[in-house]
């Protein structure tokens, strides 16, 4: 069995960028006989392969991932999306008899399956508009205030200068006539009712920035510069949504002839690092998470989540040994 008595099970393996969270991942699928679905905002487009580190047929082993490879680059993709997706996946993962092992480092992609998240009206243009003109005459905290006397519980969650998210509540109850805070009582999480297995790689801080470093050179030595040419070649616009991630969007800038290659890396380092550190603070407010202070690689790491696993939904199923399951099949 790969689920608790009572309840289906899933596996969630996070953590911030270049801890290890995918060697650890398939580790544990091969011990549980699992499946994984990503939980990387990037690895959901087609054609961003080098820049999200995305593992080859070869290096999956046989395991199936999912999540992967999902979206055209061009598309608009929203965690309420991901999460209608990966529960899906997560779903017939269990269906099979099998362990879903969810693994990546968008913190909000596992707070949509994990505790929910309010898909909300589309945008609308016309109402946005009108409110970030009323903050650029009279500033943020102008409508702040109207936030307050329309939704006083976002009010109180939103910093006064958090134009994006006042916007974004505004607009909501000008289109639906509900504030934000009625949407997100009615939300319900997606993994309601499952045992989540949750764990953070983290290794020492010196060890991420070393592992950030190498992985980042590793991507310019496998070829991401022509990986992005060929992306613009194929008619990939530089607004879509993936070009704008912390790799990809200096990437194109050095293709385009706007930043050479070293100051490039150098940025691409640094903001990764930002990015480690907004990973880490983000996983840390999240519920029930076990911490393991090692990276994903380290055999330690890997016992000690077997362990929690073990210990949560039973010992490593050996009922249906790798290559028995007709399902092994890698979802595109």
């Amino acid at each position: 069995m790969t689920a608790g008595e009572h309840a289906p099970a899933v596996v969630a393996i996070l953590g911030p960028t270049a801890s290890g969270k995918s060697a650890l991942g398939l580790a544990l699928a091969r011990q549980f006989d699992g499946e994984i679905v990503a939980c990387d905002s990037t690895a959901v487009y087609r054609g961003f392969d080098i820049g999200t580190d995305k593992l080859s047929a070869d290096e999956q082993g046989g395991i199936p991932h999912h999540c992967v490879d999902i979206v055209d680059p061009a598309a608009e993709y929203t965690a309420a999306d991901y999460a209608r997706d990966a529960m899906a996946a997560i779903a017939a993962i269990h269906a099979r008899g099998r362990l879903p092992i969810l693994v990546g480092g968008t913190g909000l992609y596992y707070r949509a399956l994990a505790r929910g998240i309010f898909p909300g009206p589309g945008r609308d243009d016309r109402v946005r508009g009108r409110l970030d003109a009323m903050a650029a005459r009279r500033g943020p905290e102008r409508l702040h205030r109207l936030l307050g006397r329309i939704d006083p519980p976002s009010a109180a969650r939103i910093q006064p200068r958090d134009q994006m998210r006042i916007v974004r509540a505004l607009e909501v109850y000008c289109q639906s006539g509900r504030t934000l805070t009625d949407h997100f009582a009615d939300t319900r999480a997606p993994l309601a009712g499952w045992t989540i297995v949750g764990i953070v790689v983290r290794p020492p801080w010196e060890e991420i920035v070393s592992r950030i470093s190498r992985r980042v050179d590793a991507q310019f030595a496998r070829g991401i510069e022509a990986e992005v040419r060929a992306l613009i070649a194929q008619g990939v616009p530089p607004s879509a949504r993936p070009f704008t991630g912390y790799v990809y969007r200096r990437v194109l800038e050095v293709v385009r002839g706007e930043r050479d290659r070293a100051s490039a890396r150098e940025l691409i380092i640094t903001e990764n690092r930002r990015y480690a550190r907004r990973q880490l603070i983000w996983f840390r407010k999240e519920p029930n998470l076990v911490w393991i202070q090692r990276a994903g690689e380290d055999e330690g790491t890997r016992l000690e989540a077997e362990r929690l696993i073990a210990a949560r939904l039973g010992p490593a199923s050996h009922a249906h040994p790798r290559g028995e399951h007709p399902t092994h099949a890698t979802e595109s």
